[in-house]
């Protein structure tokens, strides 16, 4: 596991420096705390941070093909490497590693671009090809590694964070008011867009590659299409899905250094440590956190399966300053992020990281077995549809504005009364439905926007590029290809970094996604039961049956008491103070009206006010490190109209 950053440069005569590389590793030295490894030649520079995972002597990147033209910095794993080095070795090509990344420049001489085809695992590449003045970026398939780029003045600056981007051209942390609203919609940002103008996300399953100062983005890879295996029986099914999950769990314990397993006593990653017990021949070390508020603790269920596997098991009933880690991590956040969920995944990263350097984790499991609550209840509202379209709009326009704004069941009646994909989407989004019947967002902000898409058409696309007519098939890859790449995944990759933690995501092999995909959607969602096959296939690997089927959790916190209580002095300071109001994005009124609708209990606001707030600590926290307003203008009111520099 690693970080990569570098530069390529079309332009006649250019250098680029060591020294800028290495400040461009600097600043994800956190992702690499073992090494790091420069090329610099001819106007191009390739650098890398490295958490030594595999071949711990012999594996210093950036590593090379036998006669030294084709330079590769990569970050992940490839757990098929050793198959491909035999292939590749009976073809003539000559090793002189024994890691995993030096299988990808002799791929690529074989077959150019296309050698990422061949790769199983997780992954950023960056590979300049000397002979042919190339550089090409690939990201893994389900979006597991983060890859950066932007193409400015002649030049591709790139990096795994865009943290490596800014330290040597902070000239590019102008604002993109497009992807802020985004954040506002959907708590995260999703591929493309990031939070910058000039910088860009490589979307997973594509590769980019950058030739005469031309920039070719294509894809490589996508989910398949749904529905188009059925298996004979139940048994066959699981013993399909048992094999190929089995062999992905394996295939995953590869490591020279020490390794475990996050467990939180949920379906996904229990099934996972299951396996992992049966592969192993010692012990598997499992990590579990805990909070004090029953409602939130989940820690006696981890329990419980790390004594039915008997694993090594370590917990931590938390009791943190959370004043302290929110203000800690929005300093390294280089976008606003609105998952509240990233503070457990980072207190369980820093207990693992003490024993293991590499854990495995549950995650994917519910956006390919429908395991979140709204894929059943936007099955059941389907019964809506059978409405007229023109009632249903009629009531939208000119029933609900004369509603009483705390009317019980109004924002549910509006919701139900839209087209199923846009009730969707409307019920995963953030801003809209309050700005029914409060102005949040001020008219200077929406200016800047210069009229650009609107974050609910952006997402409804998605639907029309599933390979499915069934709505819950649609769901999942909508889900796929945006929550879990731009929140999930995120969450995860940023704050295991932070700790210098490895994580390998079994459940989403991507060999075992595309079996999960082929099957119909009776065996996600049966009924009221979510991730149905995944729960037998958890049975069936000795999972005990009370861990399976209890309400589900997910990776809770509680984030209600928090804002009630230790977070609650740092809201209202910094919600309300002149110096948050007067950016320019929210209007006052607005803001008072969540905080008050949510201190007097009038509704539950946590989720919006956490946003809010996650929002203005990264102004402060990490954006504000970029430019020092001039006298008398409102601290990063230049960066919202784009006048950062």
């Amino acid at each position: 596991m690693c970080g990569i950053a570098g530069i390529v440069s079309t332009e006649a005569g250019s250098r680029v420096e060591s020294a800028t590389i290495h400040r461009m590793c600097q600043a994800i030295v956190h992702r690499g705390p073992d090494d790091e490894g420069i090329f610099v030649k001819d106007g191009t520079g390739l650098g890398m941070r490295r958490l030594s995972i595999i071949d711990l002597a012999g594996g210093h990147q950036p590593v090379f093909n036998e006669d030294r033209t084709v330079w590769v910095v990569f970050n992940g794993e490839i757990y098929n490497f050793p198959e491909l080095r035999q292939e590749l070795e009976a073809r003539g090509h000559r090793f002189y590693t024994h890691s995993d990344t030096e299988v990808i420049v002799h791929l690529y001489e074989d077959m150019g671009s296309d050698c990422i085809t061949k790769l199983r695992g997780m992954f950023g590449i960056a590979l300049y090809d000397e002979k042919r003045r190339r550089l090409l970026l690939a990201r893994d398939r389900l979006g597991k590694k983060p890859v950066h780029y932007a193409a400015v003045n002649g030049r591709l600056l790139f990096g795994s964070e865009i943290k490596s981007i800014l330290a040597v051209a902070p000239e590019l942390a102008d604002v993109n008011s497009q992807g802020l609203l985004q954040y506002l919609h959907f708590g995260y940002i999703p591929d493309p867009e990031t939070a910058f103008l000039a910088i860009q996300k490589l979307p997973p399953g594509h590769l980019l590659e950058y030739e005469r100062g031309e920039v070719r983005v294509r894809q490589y890879w996508d989910l398949p299409e749904y529905g188009t295996h059925h298996p004979r029986s139940e048994e066959e099914c699981l013993e399909e899905l048992e094999f190929k999950l089995a062999e992905a769990v394996r295939i995953r314990l590869i490591s020279d250094v020490p390794l475990g397993a996050m467990l939180s006593g949920g379906t996904d990653s229990s099934t996972v440590v299951a396996l992992m017990a049966r592969a192993s021949s010692k012990p598997v070390k499992t990590f579990a956190i805990g909070f004090k508020q029953a409602d939130f603790n989940e820690a006696p269920f981890a329990r419980r399966v790390a004594e039915h596997f008997a694993t090594e098991h370590h917990e931590l009933i938390l009791e943190p300053d959370v004043v302290e880690t929110v203000e800690t991590l929005t300093r390294s956040l280089e976008e606003p992020f609105g998952d509240s969920s990233m503070l457990p995944t980072y207190y369980v990263s820093c207990l693992a990281r003490k024993h293991v350097t590499v854990a495995l984790s549950g995650d994917g499991g519910d956006e390919l077995f429908a395991g979140y609550d709204r894929y059943r209840i936007h099955s059941q509202r389907q019964i809506f549809a059978r409405t007229p379209e023109w009632a249903r709009r009629l009531y939208r326009e000119a029933v609900y504005p004369r509603l009483p704004l705390n009317m019980r069941g109004r924002k549910f009646s509006y919701n139900v009364s839209l087209p199923w994909r846009e009730r969707y989407v409307d019920g995963i989004s953030f801003l809209p439905a309050f700005e029914r019947d409060m102005p949040l967002l001020t008219d200077d902000f929406r200016a800047s926007l210069n009229g650009g898409p609107d974050p609910t058409n952006q997402m409804l696309a998605y639907f029309d590029q599933a390979k499915s007519d069934d709505p819950v098939s649609q769901m999942l890859y909508v889900d796929t290809k945006t929550y879990m790449v731009g929140d999930i995944l995120t969450k995860v990759d940023r704050m295991s970094m932070a700790t210098s933690l490895e994580c390998r995501a079994p459940i989403l092999d991507h060999e075992f996604v595309e079996l999960v995909t082929s099957l119909p959607p009776e065996w996600k969602l049966r009924g009221k039961t979510q991730k149905y096959v995944l729960r037998r296939l958890a049975e069936r690997v000795g999972v005990p049956r009370d861990v399976l089927y209890r309400r589900k959790q997910g990776f809770a916190m509680p984030l209600v008491h928090w804002i009630r209580h230790e977070l609650k002095d740092l809201i209202m300071t910094v919600l309300l103070e002149p110096r948050t109001l007067q950016r320019g994005y929210f209007r006052p009124e607005g803001v008072r009206q969540i905080l008050h609708e949510h201190f007097t209990g009038r509704r539950d606001q946590s989720g919006r006010i956490w946003r809010l707030l996650m929002f203005e600590l990264w102004h402060r926290n990490y954006l504000e490190t970029f430019r020092t307003p001039t006298l008398g203008e409102p601290a990063g009111a230049a960066a919202m109209h784009g006048g950062m520099g």
